[in-house]
């Protein structure tokens, strides 16, 4: 596999933290923190327990796919179940950084051209927090916790440069196999002008023929990136790391099904496979139906799921 570059002239700019109460009244000290790169500035969250100890393990958090900001919020929906899980973690005295990705937030500048933006510029910016929690003195260890597309990114950037990975909903086939069977419901018309598409970016290969149709989702500007993100399989992937891997699925999630942590489970063997009992897709607890599934998306109110927050906690303070 192609080796991957990082970004050149990479350095944080730190700003003046400020204190706040966790909802179990615990506190935690949140630092807003900058990455900057060549093609711009990256902003993150640097959460670190009060009365924490000299040396403490962090996790990188690593948000999923589309506009999803480093809180596990976008534009549509508001559920706070990123920045709820970095609470919960500074509860159980385990510090992290969040992050918007390039393009998100206030990340906002980073974004290249959608021409040139590609996969790996999502890796590569990920293992630069990596790098840089590393060279913080009052971390112990890094781990990585990616969610959902953010799974693949952390496992590939966790290869070699962290302690430990952390997959949350992450699915378990390469994006080219996602896509056509998120397709499949779609009239035979769309199907059979869409998958020869695919199959051809699955290939490397570019389409200079788009029915209008599809341009939105095949137009010419986005398929070297979408190129670029198929090229990666989960199950390839996680199978290189051999640091400790926990694996993380709710049976009640919407959008990722245990059929893909089984399969990231049968790719590493050594991991530890934790399927979570109707906890959706943004770490809730569902018991009712897809309705009520789908309202957790927009009541950020509601708490998320002790079992997972107990299991990373506990996972990291094993290894």
């Amino acid at each position: 596999m192609k080796k991957l570059r990082l970004m050149p002239f990479v350095f944080l700019l730190l700003t003046l933290p400020f204190m706040a109460a966790a909802e179990n009244d615990t506190t935690y000290t949140e630092t807003n923190v900058v990455l900057h790169t060549a093609s711009g500035d990256i902003a993150g969250t640097l959460t670190i327990p009060a009365n924490a100890p000299a040396k403490l393990p962090v996790a990188l958090i690593i948000a999923g796919s589309g506009p999803t900001d480093r809180n596990g919020d976008n534009p549509m929906m508001k559920n706070e179940s990123l920045m709820k899980l970095a609470y919960g973690l500074a509860a159980k005295n385990i510090a992290s950084l969040r992050f918007d990705k390039r393009g998100i937030g206030e990340s906002k500048a980073a974004m290249k051209a959608e021409a040139d933006l590609r996969f790996e510029d999502y890796i590569n910016d990920a293992r630069s927090w990596i790098e840089w929690l590393k060279k913080d003195q009052r971390f112990s260890k890094v781990f990585v916790a990616g969610h959902s597309e953010g799974s693949l990114i952390g496992m590939i950037a966790a290869h070699n440069t962290a302690h430990g990975f952390v997959s949350i909903a992450g699915a378990g086939r390469s994006a080219d196999k996602i896509l056509k069977e998120q397709l499949a419901a779609q009239p035979a018309m769309v199907k059979d002008s869409s998958y020869p598409i695919i199959d051809s970016l699955a290939l490397g290969k570019t389409v200079t023929s788009v029915p209008k149709m599809l341009f939105a989702l095949f137009r010419p500007s986005v398929q070297p990136y979408m190129i670029s993100w198929f090229h990666y399989d989960p199950q390839t992937e996680i199978k290189k790391l051999t640091i400790p891997v926990l694996i993380c699925q709710g049976t009640n999630d919407l959008q990722v099904k245990e059929e893909d942590a089984n399969l990231l489970a049968k790719s590493n063997t050594n991991a530890q496979l934790l399927l979570i009992k109707n906890m959706n897709h943004i770490f809730r607890i569902v018991e009712g139906d897809r309705k009520d599934n789908l309202a957790t998306y927009i009541t950020p109110t509601l708490p998320i799921s002790e079992e997972l927050v107990n299991a990373i906690s506990a996972f990291v303070s094993k290894h």
